[in-house]
């Protein structure tokens, strides 16, 4: 079973963005992270299993600054 996560992080410039990044690839069953939005202020994170979205909506809170839990909701995978 695959799991969505959204967190909206506060991002003012690259540096920020990539450091998130690097934050959310590096956890547990972390599939794939990508940056969406309007204002690439959301970091959604594609994971296999379980996905800690309050842990990493509190080490980006830590890390790079104020981030906010959006969404944590199931993938359903496409039947071939």
């Amino acid at each position: 079973m695959k799991q969505k996560v959204v967190i909206e992080v506060e991002m003012k410039c690259k540096k920020c963005r990539s450091k998130a990044l690097e934050i959310a690839v590096a956890k547990d069953g972390v599939t794939s992270v990508a940056i969406k939005g309007e204002r690439k202020n959301r970091i959604e994170v594609i994971g296999e299993g379980f996905v800690d979205a309050a842990g990493l909506a509190e080490t980006l809170r830590k890390k790079v600054g104020f981030a906010d839990l959006v969404s944590v909701e199931d993938v359903k995978e496409k039947s071939t």
